[in-house]
């Protein structure tokens, strides 16, 4: 299942198709990149171009327009039948699509791996990433959530995929969309950047939080982050969270600024 975002595809959705690959490197067959939303040709040849796609098939309709959970997981209850494997990134919309087709399916997920063993078995992290679990399904259909920083993104280019419509579900009505407030910045994304800044409790004001942090960051070229305990106090939005609850990062460098090193924050690191 492709992301996307503002017309364009998510960097994320390059990751999943990486893990996608080691799959069909053990098992044999082909990736399918499935593209629901409304005006996505443009998504679309993008996802084409990625390297490894066999096939992007399109689900062009005003009903997957936000990708919402319940048209986004009907659509994919319709076409799994054909597949092994249905991977999404673990992204919120991933999180949020993908239980409901386990679910329709009454099939188990296997939620953010990291690693890929072979076509039915996988690595992923369990109590805040002190331990991996080596999990194996014996599923038809294998319903799979990729943490991105654990592979490599494909190449963007190199690909030649056929582009072709698949049939839309019908509009379940279930739910709507009313809008979105989104964070704007100029700012590198916290999920792809390179060098990230971040600050927690220790730090104890917003004022603070903001006299140390954001110069570093600007010096840096960086990304902000902050700890759920930051976050909770005000000192910075949610969408900078990093950790457990948060986003999970995997940058070249990491400045941690009165942070305590829970195990919760590491989590996410």
């Amino acid at each position: 299942l492709a992301e996307h975002h503002d017309g364009a595809l998510a960097c994320a959705t390059a990751h999943v198709v990486s893990a996608a690959k080691q799959i069909v490197k053990e098992s044999g067959g082909d990736i399918d990149v499935l593209v629901a939303g409304e005006g996505v040709a443009a998504i679309a040849e993008a996802a084409a171009r990625l390297d490894g796609v066999s096939r992007v098939r399109v689900a062009d309709h005003a009903a997957y327009a936000h990708l919402l959970a319940e048209p986004t997981a009907a659509l994919l209850n319709e076409l799994a039948g054909d597949y092994t494997h249905l991977l999404a990134a673990a992204s919120t919309p991933g999180k949020n699509v993908l239980p409901r087709v386990a679910a329709l399916k009454d099939v188990a997920q296997i939620s953010e791996i990291i690693a890929v063993e072979s076509p039915d078995t996988f690595k992923r992290p369990i109590y805040a990433g002190n331990a991996i679990a080596t999990v194996q399904s014996e599923d038809a259909l294998k319903v799979i959530t990729v943490r991105t920083t654990g592979f490599d993104a494909t190449a963007a280019t190199g690909g030649n995929a056929a582009v072709e419509t698949a049939t839309a579900a019908a509009d379940t009505g279930k739910s709507s969309y009313v809008g979105s407030e989104i964070a704007k910045s100029d700012r590198p994304e916290l999920t792809a950047a390179k060098i990230i800044v971040s600050g927690g409790r220790a730090l104890g004001s917003k004022e603070k939080f903001d006299e140390v942090i954001t110069p570093l960051a600007d010096k840096l070229g960086a990304a902000i982050g902050a700890s759920r305990a930051a976050v909770d106090a005000g000192y910075a939005p949610n969408d900078l969270q990093v950790g457990q609850t948060g986003k999970i990062v995997a940058p070249q460098l990491y400045v941690a600024a009165g942070i305590s090193g829970a195990i919760q924050h590491l989590a996410g690191m």
